[in-house]
This record gives C-alpha cells, structure tokens and sequence, in this order.
C-alpha cells in the first residue's frame, strides 16, 4: 500500500524550510534544492508540492502572514477585557516584530516585501494583507479616537510599525527606543500627555 503524504502538511514543511534560507541568505538564496535539502524532502517532493518557484514563494508568503495573524490574535485574546485603545495598542506591538524572539521572521517579512517590489503575485498578496490591517486599524481608531481622520492614522500607523521594523533591524535603532516610539505616537493619538 504506498504511504499516505499529508499534501498541506508537506507544504507547511516546504514553506518553513523557505522561511530558515530567506531568513540566512534573503529570497535571493532559495533555489529548490537549497529548499528540498532544509525540509528534508525530495526535489520531487517540492515540485509535487509546487509547481514553479514563485508558487513556493506566494504559500511560504501567505504562511508566514497567518503565523503573523495567529500571534496577534492570539495576544488580543490574553486581555479578553481590553479597550479598542489597548487591542490596537497590542497589535501594532505584535506586528512591528521588535522583540528578539521575532528578529527572524521580520528578516523574513523584509525579504519578501523587497522582492514584492518585482513580483506581482507578492505584492498581490502584501496588499491583501496590509488592506486587511488598515480596515481593522481603521475600525479600532474609529471607537478609540473618534475625533481623528481614522483611515488616515490607520495608515499612518501601519506604515510607522514597518519603519520601525526595518530601523531596528539594521540596528539604526534598539527595540526599546522603537517601542517608544511607537508608545509616543499611540498616547499622542489619545490625546495623553507624553511619557
């Protein structure tokens, strides 16, 4: 009886071994190989699994977007008693990736946006999820600051929690002075003194 592959499992796999080389060497470093030999797998395994190269590339993209979704969901959901002010407040912490434990997966993050730069399904895919960000940012700034132009901070803020990434990550900044920031513009939004 041949061996029974669980086919999503196998290209969670896949899309992990992605993440480890793109993490080491940028998107640039990922050749089906190099891929085959991290995961462990066959390159008849990767090409069952995948068709082309930039197939490989959008599932390990889109995978990495919901391991990003499941650990902001996941701490909104430890504070179950928040305000609209603090589950924005949580959620942009969690997605500027500044702590250490997310130092890899933000390398990972900019090694696909740079390369979204000339691929359309990427980018397709980094709009989808930046769309997706802005509407519920947009939402939780409309109960928490109804005075301000929510969809304009929404967007604001998005793009300070990416600039905060990349400055720490070329160490122009340390995460701390990043969290400042960050705690800065979210208490100027409110209207609070500054700390």
């Amino acid at each position: 009886m041949p061996k029974l592959v669980d086919h999503e499992g196998r290209r969670r796999q896949i899309a992990d071994a992605v993440c480890r080389l793109a993490e080491e060497r940028g998107l640039e470093g990922v050749t089906l190989r190099d891929v085959a030999a991290r995961a462990d797998v066959s390159m008849g395994a990767v090409q069952r699994c995948f068709r082309t190269k930039d197939e490989m590339l959008t599932f390990a993209l889109t995978y990495i977007g919901e391991r990003v979704t499941t650990r902001v969901s996941a701490r909104i959901s430890e504070s179950p008693a928040q305000s609209a002010r603090t589950t924005l407040g949580h959620a942009a912490t969690e997605l500027s990736l500044l702590r250490q434990e997310h130092r890899a997966e933000a390398r990972v993050w900019l090694a696909f946006l740079a390369q979204a730069t000339v691929s359309r399904p990427l980018a397709d895919i980094l709009r989808a999820n930046y769309t997706a960000l802005q509407e519920a940012f947009t939402a939780l700034l409309a109960q928490a600051a109804p005075e301000a132009d929510a969809s304009l901070e929404a967007r604001t803020l998005l793009a300070l929690v990416d600039g905060l990434t990349t400055h720490v990550l070329i160490d122009h900044i340390s995460p701390a002075a990043a969290l400042d920031v960050l705690d800065h513009h979210l208490c100027r939004l409110w209207g609070e003194p500054q700390k």
